[in-house]
């Protein structure tokens, strides 16, 4: 930065009888405690830790997200617990300790809410559609969901019960496609693992889950899963750290966790 001569004369020698206006506004810069990448003063106040239950889809954007949290807050650690979200309500009624809890779909969500569990409203931070994942090269040469109905496939999916289930359920309902999977698993991350090793011939999975796998599994599009669009709700939840709850939420659905959401594949949210 360069300094003026007014303020090195100010430093190193005779200070002047008013300051010049390049002190006044180094000043404030300096009293504000400002920062170019919107972080918190140096001063914040927030300390402890902070639990977050999220789906495992969000696993790769909320730990980015999660750093850039402890940044702004450098007395707060975030603790991230990811499976799928049918788990996550199900040990947050059981009384699992959990400051915010980001669900993969609304139904799962209100599972909390009907226990009057959470502060306020769910707000809904993205969306995500299905996809056919298969092993790199698609050595089963599936071309379409209707592919999968064959018992000649090995298919495997999310429990009915796991947001990626239901989509799924949804997706046939619509499509008029009728699977026999091999294994129904209780999260999307485990589906996509027994596509990556081999286990099965294809697995329906969300978009994000192909663009995370780097490239170690091939995708085959699904026209029709534009039409069954999961909304992922966010809450704080009750008696919990409110307040860096409440911070963390506004993280999330604020322009730094929309940008990093959608650069791992994520939809803009729908209202």
């Amino acid at each position: 930065m360069m300094i003026s001569a007014d303020v090195r004369r100010w430093q190193f020698g005779r200070l002047p009888t008013v300051l010049p206006a390049s002190l006044v506004a180094i000043g404030l810069l300096v009293g504000c405690g400002a920062s170019g990448n919107g972080s918190s003063p140096a001063s914040d106040h927030m300390s402890g830790t902070l639990t977050v239950f999220a789906a495992a889809s969000l696993k790769d954007s909320f730990e980015e997200i999660a750093d850039e949290f402890e940044e702004q807050h450098p007395g707060v650690s975030v603790q991230l617990s990811f499976a799928g979200s049918s788990d996550l309500s199900t040990q947050i009624v059981s009384g699992a300790p959990a400051d915010v809890f980001a669900s993969a779909d609304e139904d799962t969500m209100s599972t909390v809410r009907d226990e009057s569990l959470i502060v306020g409203e769910p707000r809904i931070f993205a969306t995500n559609t299905l996809t056919i994942a298969v092993p790199s090269g698609n050595p089963a040469g599936i071309r379409s969901l209707a592919d999968l109905a064959s018992r000649e496939i090995s298919t495997v999916l999310c429990a009915p019960q796991v947001p990626c289930g239901s989509a799924a359920r949804t997706l046939q309902d619509l499509t008029g496609t009728r699977m026999s999977p091999v294994s129904e698993e209780s999260s999307v991350t485990d589906v996509l693992g027994k596509v990556r090793t081999g286990q099965a011939d294809a697995g329906l999975v969300y978009v994000t889950d192909i663009a995370a796998a780097d490239g170690a599994v091939d995708e085959v599009p699904i026209p029709e899963a534009s039409q069954v669009v999961n909304r992922y709700p966010i809450a704080p939840i009750k008696n919990s750290n409110e307040e860096m709850a409440e911070a963390f939420v506004g993280l999330v659905t604020g322009e730094y966790g929309q940008q990093v959401l959608s650069g791992h594949g994520f939809g803009e949210p729908q209202p």
